[in-house]
């Protein structure tokens, strides 16, 4: 068998929250969407959920913010009072003004991108012109905070309107070619309206009717989620994005009864879990700090939820082949779902059968290890009634599983349990310090991990060798025999508590992630040594789960990013290996230049090398060993290898001279050097040199020490002259 390779290098891919409440705004092409997150605003593409740009803030919440209908211009205010505009599609930042005396609530862009509302909270409404830059109208008569503005009116008439809203319950339309108040209402066929229940509803204007409506609550959650702003675009694009309070994106089907097209995510909040999921382990199943399990596809914006508990979902467990997912909630519940339809994209995730029999939280879970043809034989369970039960999972859908056995387990809450591969063995760990091995058939105990100063976190069966990993509060990860139940190593290296670990490289590896906000990776074969550390995450790292073809692993933390970590190793160590065969070749090029006396390529492949020992050795080889009339270094060849060099390998070899300047023994050289360059090449010229000045100040004080170090040795000469010829000599 071939020698298994460790892992040592991967690169991490991201999925970020893009979007933490407030506005958000779309383009009339439905293309571009433009979020806020905190002072940071994303610009992302709709369709393909590619992060185009991050514009940094002001350190000032985003108030409001506007894509021009052309998609040219974004409009951002904060509460610094600053009103901005980027031109797009390259985000950059043209021209920053001060709105309004207080900050800037709502804003408006017209249909032909020509005019933008702002409505602050001193209840003044402005129209500026966008493209200048310059106010046209400041409209004065709402007394209180303006919360609504909207332009209508057709291209190339003379009636364009704006309609502003405001808390003072009063809504005023102006006439912007009169620059007047007056009120209007024609042509409103329907309107739009979302509630605190969750729902969109479309309303008849003139009949009051109720024409469409739908609810994206699921009625078994207790979590409670609202409309807080609904986005339209007519004309062919025909979208409609409902945005909850969750932070969710709802892009509703104006075809049918509004039903869900895409259920986006902007922020998936605090990552307590995670697993991979589906026959190729294409789709991620995540727990957050909600009672809603989120389905994702890698690569996509949208995912899909399994809503069913009321409390929030302490741990899932997926089985062996990715079709079945186990939740575990704060709401004492554990349920089986049924992730095929899913995955055909034949309906939502069936909900296969529910456990209800733990006094309190249930806080870990683990499916049995072995491959059926229908549901997994068993489903294990921890809880913070500090009880493990067993249950047996029923054939067909809709049925109440049985637990087969109950055992108190620990002195305190359970954090993890895991089943063996053959179905054998599981172990459960706990804040009592301790890690218990049972045996699965019998409920019984027969081993106990002692050696944890803190609550064990988590831990995990090799699928390889017959030990177990633990990662616990005192920052270290251990490693177990299953044998005698010994400590074998010990891992230490992180900061704070290691919340998370998982087997890798064919039980080689052991990745741990902790509450420092690194994941780590070991080497269970050293001696405790970490092969490497990656940083992605600024928050606890909850979360991990490696994939089954080891070709990476992800991560989840409390900031809500989740990583996905590619394993690069191979390619590296090819990348290597090809730089190093690439280095001895042009070595070999550069002895070859030297003994052809090639001075010019010499010089360039030796700057390009970076190798100053050798270019030092090849320019007192010729100091040293030549010396032509009307030649500074030497050899007039050199001289002019050193005038036809570019800016850039100039800039190099003047940064070798500095270095080589701050040595006595090697300062002759870089003054010969020096002086080349500034005979050879112009004042202007080496003035585009970029970092000139602080070249020149790295050079100056050495060669003014040399200066003054060669004027008293010529002094120190007269006064030998001088003694000789007292002597008469």
């Amino acid at each position: 068998m071939a020698d298994i390779q460790l892992k040592t290098s991967f690169k991490a891919k991201a999925v970020e929250p893009f979007f933490s409440g407030g506005k958000v705004s779309v383009s009339q092409d439905g293309k571009l969407m433009a979020t806020t997150f905190q002072d940071v605003v994303y610009l992302t593409d709709l369709i393909t959920g590619e992060k185009l740009a991050k514009i940094e803030g002001d350190g000032e919440v985003i108030t409001t913010l506007e894509i021009a209908p052309d998609s040219s211009y974004l409009v951002t205010c904060s509460r610094s009072l600053q009103m901005k505009t980027y031109k797009l599609p390259e985000a950059k930042l043209v021209r920053t003004v001060k709105a309004h005396e207080s900050p800037v609530i709502v804003m408006a862009i017209d249909p032909t991108s020509t005019l933008i509302a702002t409505g602050g909270a001193e209840g003044a409404v402005k129209v500026w012109d966008l493209e200048g830059g310059y106010t046209t109208h400041n409209l004065r008569g709402h007394g209180g905070i303006i919360s609504a503005l909207k332009f209508w009116g057709r291209q190339g008439m003379n009636n364009w309107r704006l309609a502003s809203g405001s808390d003072d319950c009063k809504i005023r339309v102006w006439d912007l070619v009169k620059s007047k108040c007056f009120y209007e209402n024609k042509d409103v066929q329907l309107i739009l309206a979302g509630g605190e229940n969750g729902s969109t509803s479309v309303w008849d204007y003139k009949t009051a009717k109720k024409v469409l409506e739908t609810n994206h609550r699921d009625p078994h959650s207790a979590e409670e989620t609202g409309v807080s702003d609904i986005i339209y675009k007519g004309g062919d694009i025909g979208l409609l994005l409902t945005i909850l309070t969750d932070e969710t994106l709802l892009e509703l089907d104006l075809s049918k009864d509004l039903d869900i097209k895409r259920r986006i995510s902007g922020n998936h909040g605090e990552i307590i879990d995670c697993t991979y999921v589906g026959e190729d382990e294409s789709y991620l199943a995540i727990a957050t700090n909600s009672p809603e399990v989120r389905i994702l596809k890698w690569g996509s914006l949208e995912h899909s939820v399994l809503a069913g508990h009321t409390d929030i979902v302490m741990a899932i467990d997926r089985s062996v082949d990715g079709r079945w997912l186990a939740t575990a909630g704060k709401d004492r519940l554990v349920m089986l779902w049924d992730l095929q339809p899913l995955f055909d994209g034949t309906g939502e995730a069936i909900c296969h059968s529910t456990y209800t029999g733990h006094a309190d939280a249930v806080t870990a879970i683990a499916l049995s290890r072995t491959l059926t043809s229908g549901p997994p034989e068993f489903i294990i369970t921890g809880s913070n009634d500090l009880t493990i039960k067993r249950w047996t999972i029923p054939r067909k859908d809709g049925e109440v599983g049985k637990a087969a056995y109950t055992r108190k387990a620990h002195e305190k809450e359970i954090n993890a349990i895991d089943v063996s591969p053959d179905n054998k063995l599981f172990t459960s760990s706990s804040q009592d310090r301790l890690v218990k091995v049972w045996d699965l058939q019998s409920g019984e105990s027969i081993g106990v991990l002692k050696g944890h100063k803190r609550s064990v976190w988590s831990v995990k069966f090799s699928h390889f060798d017959k030990v177990i990993a633990t990662g616990s509060g005192d920052k270290t990860v251990k490693l177990w025999s299953l044998n005698d139940f010994s400590c074998l190593k010990t891992f230490e290296g992180h900061t704070n508590s290691v919340l998370k670990v998982a087997f890798t490289t064919r039980g080689q590896q052991i990745v741990s992630a902790g509450g420092d906000g690194l994941v780590k990776i070991w080497n269970v074969k050293s001696d405790g040594e970490c092969a490497s550390t990656l940083d992605n995450h600024e928050d606890k790292v909850w979360s991990l789960a490696a994939r089954e073809d080891e070709t990476g692993f992800i991560s989840g933390g409390g900031d809500g990013i989740i990583t996905f970590w590619e394993d690069v190793s191979e390619a590296e160590r090819l990348k290597d290996a090809e730089t190093r065969a690439e280095q001895i070749e042009k070595e070999q090029e550069l002895d070859n230049y030297v003994f052809n006396k090639d001075w010019k390529n010499a010089i360039i492949l030796a700057l390009s090398l970076d190798q100053p020992y050798k270019l030092l050795k090849l320019f007192m080889e010729v100091s040293n060993n030549n010396l032509e009339e009307g030649s500074i270094t030497g050899l007039v060849a050199v001289d002019r290898a050193i005038g036809e060099l570019d800016l850039e390998m100039v800039a190099r070899l003047l940064k070798r001279v500095r270095d080589w300047n701050t040595n006595g023994r090697t300062s002759p050289i870089a003054q010969m050097i020096l002086h080349a360059i500034l005979c050879h090449h112009s004042v202007d010229t080496l003035s585009q040199i970029p970092g000139l000045i602080q070249l020149v100040e790295g050079i100056l004080p050495y060669s003014e020490r040399h200066f003054n170090r060669m004027e008293e040795l010529a002094e120190e000469s007269f006064t030998i002259d001088f003694a000789l010829k007292q002597m008469n000599i």
